[in-house]
């Protein structure tokens, strides 16, 4: 007994039970992470990560770096490029699949809509390099994109909750601080609405699968898909910004119109 208690005393018994909790907590975490994060659990082919990183070099690192590490500007008070490193497959095809990346200059936000640079072979190339560099999301399968498969009037609750305050309720889009803005979304590819939920592009925040699940990622897809297809009965739907443009329409056209009658009537009288 005086045995034991003395090699609990032992000076090295604290290192050793903290050698095996960092262990035992390690293996835990190994267990019990998600798994749909990791883009590098796939076998990615060698050739496409070194076609990619030959295009990285061409086209990326002089921002982002050699080994994408990322990168500051001559001063030091600004990021020219982030680092890559954990960003995922899915985020390079998104930036670039989108026409974001590479940037024409620098900007608060990289405006999405210009020309696509890279034809789709090369942008998965660029994937596949940067996935290879750490784990991160991967691009997502067709099925889990599919908005026949999603509820859209559960993907409508779950839009207004989550996304409607920077998008507007009919994903018109919307300012945001320091000259950022959230983007329209209408007519965005389904992948890509998955791509941005998933890797939180500009000043959007990640919904991981912890936040929003895949099924429900897939909701709101359909709800997205609803909005593109459905018509406006009443009318102009003046960029479905709600009351700001529609009061605005009010009284530059509604009380021109008035001002034009009076105008009119007073000529008459005259």
């Amino acid at each position: 007994m005086n045995s034991l208690a003395a090699r609990r005393r032992h000076p090295a018994a604290i290192a050793i039970l903290l050698v095996l909790g960092l262990f035992l907590t390690g293996a835990v975490y190994a267990a019990v992470a998600p798994k749909d994060a990791d883009a590098t659990t796939k076998a990615l082919p060698a050739q496409s990560v070194e076609e990619g990183r030959q295009l990285f070099l061409a086209n990326c690192s002089s921002c982002h770096g050699q080994n994408a590490e990322g990168r500051r500007t001559g001063n030091g008070d600004s990021v020219a490029g982030p680092s890559l490193a954990g960003v995922g497959a899915a985020s390079v095809d998104f930036q670039v699949g989108t026409g974001r990346m590479p940037m024409a200059g620098p900007n608060v936000q990289a405006p999405g809509g210009k020309g696509v640079q890279f034809t789709d072979d090369q942008i998965a190339a660029l994937s596949a390099y940067v996935a290879s560099l750490a784990p991160g999301p991967a691009i997502p399968s067709d099925e889990a994109v599919d908005p026949s498969k999603g509820d859209p009037a559960r993907g409508g609750e779950l839009f207004r909750v989550n996304c409607a305050m920077c998008h507007n309720f009919a994903g018109a889009g919307g300012a945001l601080t320091r000259g950022k803005y959230a983007p329209p979304i209408g007519n965005v590819t389904d992948k890509h609405i998955y791509q941005a939920m998933t890797t939180g592009p500009q000043s959007m925040p990640v919904f991981s699968d912890a936040n929003i699940s895949s099924e429900s990622k897939r909701d709101i897809i359909a709800f997205l898909n609803t909005i593109d297809e459905q018509e406006s009965p009443g009318g102009m739907t003046l960029g479905s910004l709600g009351p700001v443009t529609e009061g605005l329409f009010a009284w530059v056209f509604g009380l021109g119109l008035l001002v034009g009658c009076a105008v009119w009537l007073g000529s008459k009288s005259a």
